[in-house]
C-alpha cells in the first residue's frame, strides 16, 4: 500500500515540479514583455502585478467551497489546462502581431485565478494521497523543489530570453502546465470530495475576530500585510528600472533574483536551530527587524556590474532573514489561532495581504509615474524601516508560552507567481 501511495505522490510531485520550473523559468517575463515589446510605462507594469493580486483576493473565498465540492484531480487538470491556454495565447498572438497590453492583463488575471483553485485543490489531494509520515516526506520533497526552482529557473530563463526573446519563456511556461496536466492524469490514487452541506467557505468575519481578539496576532498581522505590501509594490518598479532604464541583460536580471533564493533555503534550515539556541521570540524580533532593514539598499542600485551586485546582496540578505522569520511567524500564528478557527484566520490573513499588496502596487505605480521608479523604490524602503515597530513586544510574546513544535516543512516557502511571491513576508 505504501509503495502504491508513494508512486501516486511521486506523480503529483513530478507534475508540480514541471510546472514550478516552468513558472520560474518565465520569471519576469510579463514585465519584460511590457517594457521591451509593448513599451508600457511604469504604472502599466505595476498594474499587471496588482491585477493578479486583487483577483486572487476576490476569488479566494468563492473558489474554496467550489473546489471542496468537486473531485480534486479533475480540478487540477482543468486549472492546468486553463493556464496552458491563457499563456499559450501570448506567443500565438505575438507571432501574428496581435499581442497587446490588454491581453497581458487578461492572461495575468486568468492565470492568477486558476492558480488559486489549483493550490486549494492540490493541498487537499496531497493530503488524500499521503498519510502519516508520508505526508511529511512529500511536503519536504515539494519544499526542496520550490527552492531549487526559485534558484535555478530565473538564470536559465534569462539565458533563454537572450537566445529567443521573452515570449519564448512564456511558451515554455505554457508547455509546463500542459505537461503537468498530463502528469496529474496519470495518478490512480483515488480522489476526495467534500459532500455539499458539510463544508463552508472560510468566514472572513470569524478570522477577523480571531485576529482582533489577540494583541500578538493583531501586531503580527499588521506587520505582515504592510511589509509584504511594500516589498511587492517595489518589485515591478525594480524590473522597470533594471530592464528598461538601465538596460540590464536579461541573464543578469535572472541571476539577480535566482541566486538569492538560496538564502531562503539556508534561513529556513537555520530557523529552528536559532530558535532553540536563542529563543523563538528573540529570533522572531531580530529577524523581523533585519528583514525591514535591507530593502532600502535598493535605492543605491546603479547601472552595470555594481548594480547587479547590489541587487544580489540586498535580495540575498532579505530572503535569508525571511527564511529565518517565516517558520517562527507561521508557528506562532497557528498556535495562537483559537481552536477550530485556524482556516478562517489564515483565509482572512491571505485575502487582506493580497488586497494590500494590490493596492500598494497600484499606488506605487502612480508614484513612480509622478516621480521616478528609483524614487518610488526608495520611499518603499524608507517606510519599511518603520514596520518593525508593529511587531509584538517581548512582554506580549512572553505572556503566553506555547510549546515549540518543529516548524512545518513548508514554512518559509515562497508563494508568488512573481518575484514578489518569494518576498512577501
Amino acid at each position: 500500500m505504501r509503495a502504491r501511495v508513494g508512486n501516486e505522490v511521486g506523480r503529483l510531485w513530478a507534475a508540480y515540479a514541471v510546472s514550478t520550473y516552468g513558472t520560474w523559468l518565465a520569471f519576469g517575463a510579463f514585465p519584460l514583455i511590457a517594457v521591451r515589446v509593448l513599451h508600457a510605462p511604469a504604472f502599466a507594469v505595476s498594474l499587471l502585478e496588482a491585477a493578479g493580486l486583487a483577483v486572487a483576493a476576490l476569488v479566494a473565498f468563492p473558489l474554496g467551497p467550489w473546489v471542496a465540492h468537486h473531485a480534486k484531480r479533475p480540478v487540477l487538470v482543468t486549472m492546468d489546462l486553463v493556464r496552458f491556454a491563457a499563456l499559450a495565447s501570448i506567443p500565438i498572438c505575438h507571432l501574428f502581431g496581435l499581442l497587446s497590453y490588454g491581453q497581458l492583463l487578461a492572461v495575468a488575471v486568468v492565470s492568477g485565478a486558476a492558480g488559486i483553485a489549483f493550490t486549494a485543490a492540490s493541498g487537499a489531494y496531497l493530503k488524500h494521497l499521503a498519510a502519516g509520515t508520508a505526508l511529511l516526506d512529500a511536503n519536504g520533497r515539494f519544499e526542496a523543489t520550490s527552492w531549487v526552482a526559485t534558484a535555478v529557473g530565473p538564470p536559465l530563463g534569462g539565458a533563454l530570453v537572450g537566445l529567443l526573446g521573452p515570449v519564448a519563456t512564456v511558451a515554455a511556461d505554457a508547455l509546463s502546465y500542459l505537461l503537468s496536466a498530463l502528469g496529474v492524469l496519470r495518478i490512480r490514487g483515488g480522489d476526495v470530495v467534500t459532500p455539499r452541506g458539510t463544508a463552508r467557505g472560510a468566514d472572513l468575519l470569524t478570522g477577523a475576530r480571531s485576529i482582533a481578539g489577540d494583541p500578538v496576532l493583531r501586531r503580527l498581522f499588521a506587520n505582515s500585510v504592510l511589509v509584504g505590501g511594500l516589498i511587492v509594490a517595489g518589485m515591478p518598479l525594480l524590473s522597470v528600472l533594471l530592464l528598461g532604464r538601465y538596460r540590464m541583460p536579461v541573464w543578469q536580471y535572472g541571476l539577480a533574483f535566482g541566486v538569492p533564493a538560496l538564502g531562503g533555503f539556508l534561513g529556513a534550515r537555520l530557523s529552528a536551530r536559532l530558535a532553540a539556541r536563542f529563543g523563538r521570540y528573540r529570533v522572531l524580533r531580530v529577524a523581523g527587524w533585519l528583514r525591514a532593514l535591507f530593502p532600502v539598499g535598493l535605492a543605491f542600485v546603479r547601472p552595470g556590474l555594481a548594480g547587479l551586485l547590489v541587487v544580489i546582496a540586498v535580495e540575498a540578505l532579505l530572503i535569508t532573514c525571511m527564511g529565518v522569520y517565516n517558520p517562527i511567524h507561521a508557528t506562532e500564528r497557528l498556535q495562537r489561532a483559537p481552536t477550530g478557527h485556524a482556516a478562517p484566520l489564515l483565509g482572512t490573513w491571505s485575502v487582506a495581504g493580497k488586497l494590500v499588496q494590490a493596492g500598494l502596487t497600484a499606488l506605487w505605480g502612480i508614484l513612480a509615474t509622478v516621480t521616478s521608479p528609483r524614487t518610488a523604490i526608495t520611499v518603499a524602503g524608507v517606510l519599511l524601516l518603520a514596520t518593525p515597530l508593529l511587531l509584538p513586544t517581548r512582554a506580549q510574546l512572553s505572556a503566553r508560552e506555547p510549546a515549540a513544535p518543529p516548524p512545518s516543512p513548508r514554512a518559509g516557502r515562497p508563494t508568488a507567481r512573481s518575484a514578489g511571491e518569494a518576498r512577501r513576508g
